[in-house]
């Protein structure tokens, strides 16, 4: 689930709903972000977005400097191989427009985005490509970045045996300040099979 920063709207992937097939990408809008039983009966962001395929695990960004809205999102629809992750740009009919294939940030196996930065500068990606801590397979966590939001995203780099390991690390959330990453585990020292565990970095300087 995703729920937007000014907390009127809330995007979720489910296969209990009417759709195109498999899972697909609803979202529930409310008119007063304090009423947590105010919203509304979802809908479906329609063929924009989702298929026949699963579509899951959205991300919504909202640029500040020029307005545009982007939902970024899992598919395992044809495209470089297991789920890849795509973009749509919200139009100005308040409708998705056709997903666009991201070959930057995707690879012939699963990659899923969980988080991107509130300035659209950063992005954390789950992916079991090569490179993982604990082999092809293991899903660690990965970050791209760009210099500005009309600029490509770069290829993902591995963020390490600090935030990962070989256990393998499965999606997680970014706080507001972007300091704060929380991730889901099955390491060794939790409490049980998965874990959330959370990793701080010091406060970014300039735009955040």
């Amino acid at each position: 689930m995703f729920l937007t920063l000014d907390g009127h709207r809330l995007y979720f992937f489910s296969d209990g709903q009417p759709g195109l097939g498999g899972l697909d990408i609803y979202v529930s809008r409310r008119r007063d972000q304090r009423d947590d039983f105010g919203w509304q009966p979802p809908e479906n962001l329609g063929s924009g977005v989702n298929g026949t395929f699963n579509e899951n695990l959205s991300v919504y960004l909202e640029d500040e400097a020029t307005g545009t809205v982007t939902l970024y999102f899992g598919s395992n629809r044809p495209g470089m191989g297991g789920t890849d992750i795509y973009a749509s740009t919200l139009q100005p009919d308040e409708t998705f427009g056709p997903a666009v294939l991201l070959e930057t940030l995707s690879s012939a196996f699963r990659d899923a985005v969980f988080a991107i930065r509130r300035d659209g500068l950063e992005m954390f990606l789950a992916s079991d490509r090569p490179g993982s801590i604990g082999g092809t397979g293991t899903f660690d966590l990965w970050v791209a970045t760009r210099a500005s939001t009309s600029d490509p995203w770069s290829t993902p780099v591995n963020l390490g045996p600090v935030v990962n390991s070989a256990a393998g690390e499965s999606r997680g959330a970014l706080s507001f300040d972007g300091t704060t990453l929380y991730i889901i585990s099955d390491r060794p020292g939790g409490v049980g099979n998965l874990d959330l565990w959370v990793s701080t970095r010091s406060k970014l300087k300039g735009p955040d």
